[in-house]
């Protein structure tokens, strides 16, 4: 199965490696590198650092709301979205474009 995960923090890489598992990961989405450490240079989260560890083609767009990040993402042809921590709201033009949809692992416990 195709699959586009979207994740930031350290929480979520370990989703990352259990989908990377068991299915072909097309991309990963996650935030842009933020400064960190005295000398405040860019620092690429987590997710971004095991993606691009395990080979994984990495995006970091500041919204998904514009016309050309829609179109990148749907570009990918993914079967299904893995959503772990993100960090951005994802349009209903991203949600609809998976073919099987998307899927949110969230930490805490919802009502």
């Amino acid at each position: 199965m195709k699959v586009v995960f979207m994740g930031t923090p350290e929480f979520s890489v370990p989703a990352l490696d259990a989908v990377y598992a068991e299915h072909h990961v097309v991309a990963v989405y996650t935030q842009p590198p933020r400064p960190a450490g005295r000398g405040k240079k860019p620092r690429p989260s987590p997710v971004q650092q095991r993606a691009e560890a395990l080979g994984i083609p990495v995006y970091h767009p500041t919204s998904l709301r514009s016309e050309e990040a829609q179109a990148e993402f749907a570009s990918l042809g993914a079967d299904v979205a893995v959503v772990v921590a993100y960090g951005l709201i994802l349009p209903q033009a991203i949600l609809d474009v998976p073919t099987y949809g998307c899927l949110n692992i969230h930490a805490s416990l919802l009502p």
